[in-house]
């Protein structure tokens, strides 16, 4: 089950919202997890169950990491705690991978291929396994203390609105409110505006532009493409997975805010950046503050020499590239991306900043879009044909036929680099973060009944509706 579909928002979402504001204080979290467990078990039924098992058997090992007192005997258990869920991540979404990629190479020398049946890639997995190392790095590091009970554990892990998609919540970012947390009607009818704007995010934009992505980026032969489909393929996927992600984001921390919970920003306007390095503070935030808080600080960070420096950038956005899919094309994306960090630090910053602001963004901008081939293109060979034909100067005539497609791409133009213009940045502020007057709720009341019923009315109708983090 995703959020995007009829069945969620007319059927799972309004079920839910009763049973939790009927249901007394005490047992709101209960009714928050069996719904968390009934919705993974939608599209995981077999793996859920394992999902349940590995948390509850991680929940007793870190507080048994937490009260022991020997130094070597923590540090063995906060091991079999990253052991475990890395395990589990290693196993379910990069066992085929590897075998794939083994059996290729036996075969190249003549030995015979190992015998393996594909694992199936269980929903969420990386998110899920992200916030299982969280918790027991944050309270080996004494940065909060465990929860008292398994059920909190799991609900914090397995919550539904961030589980499949993000935003990536830390422990310690949320821990205080799983037991204890403050709801208003206001914060609830403000989530119920950003959920709704999320979902006209997805399902009235992303949608749309991803229908035409696939449409040129999806051919099983790119001899006959010209550079100007070539180029409209590609800033449309620019936009669809923008306007999916951000969506899917939006949707999470509204239907969080409904129940009271405060997630962490995921989006802050990443197409309008100056600099890769502006971008990824920009883009998927959570995942950017996890890399550099448990991986690249642990490496030494900026304390080390230059050359080590610009190894760690490297390695982290390597992995972070692996973390996306397990293919080449995802390791080659994030050494696309870790390269550019690593050009800027030793000229670029210095080159962009005597060129002028126009030209750092267009730079940022066409660095991006570029790097968005590889990353929707799993086929590298492809990948690589499909840039040639981006540069390949054979420019055909623009297709204005359909008028539906270009409306929708000049809305993705407008709202990515709304904060450019003079009172964008305070319009979008007023909408997403102020306190709003009773005129301002019955506005934005309206705004958000008409994306949900336009969302409801154009998914019943349309038969595109991807969900293109499964294979996150």
């Amino acid at each position: 089950m995703v959020f995007s579909s009829v069945i969620f928002l007319l059927y799972f979402l309004p079920v839910f919202l009763c049973l939790y504001f009927l249901a007394g204080k005490k047992y709101r979290n209960w009714v928050i997890l069996l719904a968390s467990i009934l919705f993974y078990s939608w599209g995981a039924p077999r793996f859920v169950f394992i999902l349940l098992a590995s948390t509850w058997l991680d929940f007793h090992l870190v507080g048994h990491m937490y009260r022991e007192k020997n130094p070597m005997r923590k540090k063995w258990l906060l091991g079999l705690s990253i052991f475990l869920n890395v395990g589990l991540l290693a196993y379910f979404k990069y066992a085929n991978f590897f075998v794939d990629n083994l059996n290729a190479f036996l075969t190249s020398i003549g030995a015979g291929a190992v015998p393996w049946a594909d694992v199936i890639l269980p929903i969420g997995i990386s998110f899920y396994t992200f916030q299982t190392l969280t918790y027991s790095i944050d309270v080996y590091r004494g940065v909060h203390r465990p929860l008292e009970k398994a059920r909190d554990y799991m609900l914090y892990i397995i919550m539904f609105p961030q589980l499949i998609a993000g935003p990536i919540v830390r422990f310690n970012e949320i821990a205080d409110q799983i037991t204890e947390r403050q709801e208003t009607n206001a914060e609830r009818l403000m989530g119920f505006y950003r959920f709704c704007i999320g979902l006209g995010k997805k399902v009235l934009i992303a949608n749309v532009l991803g229908a035409k992505a696939d449409a040129i980026m999806g051919m099983q032969d790119f001899s006959t493409l010209d550079s100007t489909t070539a180029w409209v393929g590609i800033l449309a996927y620019t936009f669809q997975i923008y306007f999916d992600f951000s969506g899917y984001s939006d949707m999470a921390i509204g239907l969080g805010k409904m129940m009271g919970f405060r997630f962490p920003e995921n989006f802050d306007n990443p197409y309008v950046s100056k600099s890769i390095s502006e971008f990824w503070r920009r883009w998927h935030m959570t995942l950017g503050t996890w890399m550099r808080d448990y991986l690249y600080i642990p490496l030494g960070g900026n304390q080390v020499t230059v050359a080590r420096l610009y190894f760690n950038l490297w390695f982290v956005f390597l992995i972070s590239g692996l973390w996306h899919g397990a293919g080449w094309n995802f390791v080659a994306w994030g050494a696309y991306h870790g390269l550019f960090l690593i050009l800027e630090r030793l000229f670029l910053n210095d080159w962009l900043k005597k060129m002028g602001g126009f030209i750092s963004w267009f730079y940022c901008f066409l660095v991006s879009v570029l790097g968005w081939v590889v990353f929707r293109i799993e086929d590298i060979g492809m990948a690589g044909l499909y840039y040639r034909k981006l540069f390949s100067f054979e420019f055909g005539i623009l297709d204005f036929s359909d008028g539906r497609f270009w409306f929708i791409f000049s809305c993705a133009l407008f709202f990515s680099f709304f904060i450019f213009f003079p009172q964008g940045k305070k319009i979008q502020d007023k909408i997403f973060f102020k306190s709003y007057s009773s005129r301002m709720h019955v506005a934005m009341w309206c705004a958000s009944m008409m994306l949900f019923v336009f969302s409801v009315g154009a998914l019943s109708t349309a038969d595109f509706n991807p969900f293109i983090y499964f294979r996150f």
